[in-house]
């Protein structure tokens, strides 16, 4: 049931963290791999070490608030693999750290135009070969941040709560083409972009007595959800939301 043979995923925001660790899962459970993100000297990292470890993953570059290079990733992944099954929505921004009534016009476009209509394009961009093949997976990465407000990231958290949101739309309107749309939210999980909040001594104590299983996550802990929600195990769940944080939000 958690087989991925003979599917082909995209995972966006794939050359490190959570979206590394899943690209990796999904490669170990034999689909063909195709991660994108902005950084090309990320993605050779990436690619490097999943050969090193005995995986096949392609990296291309993609900015996922432009359709155009969305686009671009989709039209290649297609030419390569025939077909697109699953999709990753992982990509995110957040340039501002604050209150939120301190937030700026371009803070705002910025985060939408990543968080939410990224998210969208891609979906959007992918439906015609999924609804092509009645089949399809989209797993749209949201966070614990869509229903408990993270102190100073108040623009963040309501990126994340539309994409639950847009899940639970999507997952309705293409219930009939066979493919189910799910959220993932991870709680606060140890990587680049939490840096902040774990390279401080003082706010990682505070934030592990807010977990009751007394530790922040690791990207591995986010894969196997987000395996399972690729794999056929998942085939009669649609629009809903898997919180993967440790208890944060019980």
């Amino acid at each position: 049931m958690f087989s991925l043979q003979e599917k082909t995923a995209i995972v966006s925001g794939g050359s490190k963290g959570i979206g590394k660790a899943i690209a990796f899962k999904y490669a170990e459970a034999g689909a063909n791999v195709v991660i994108c993100s902005r950084k090309k000297d990320n993605l050779d990292s990436a690619v490097a070490e999943a050969k090193s470890s005995g995986l096949d993953i392609v990296g291309i570059e993609c900015h996922t608030g432009d359709i155009k290079s969305i686009e671009h990733v989709v039209d290649y992944t297609i030419e390569k693999f025939g077909k697109i099954d699953i999709l990753v929505n992982n990509a995110a921004a957040n340039p501002y750290y604050g209150p939120i009534l301190n937030s700026e016009d371009s803070h705002w476009e910025k985060i939408w135009d990543v968080n939410v209509k990224g998210y969208f394009n891609f979906i959007k961009v992918c439906s015609s070969s999924m609804e092509q093949n009645k089949y399809g997976k989209i797993i749209n990465v949201s966070s614990v941040a869509a229903k408990t407000p993270l102190d100073g990231l108040g623009v963040y958290n309501i990126s994340k709560a539309a994409v639950v949101m847009l899940t639970k739309v999507l997952a309705k309107e293409m219930a009939a083409s066979n493919i189910q749309v799910n959220t993932l939210a991870p709680g606060i999980i140890k990587t680049d972009f939490s840096k902040a909040l774990w390279e401080n001594e003082s706010v990682y104590n505070e934030i592990i007595k807010s977990i009751p299983q007394g530790r922040m996550g690791e990207p591995e802990d986010i894969s196997g959800m987000a395996l399972y929600l690729a794999s056929d195990a998942s085939d009669f769940i649609t629009g809903s939301m898997f919180a993967v944080d440790g208890g944060l939000t019980t």
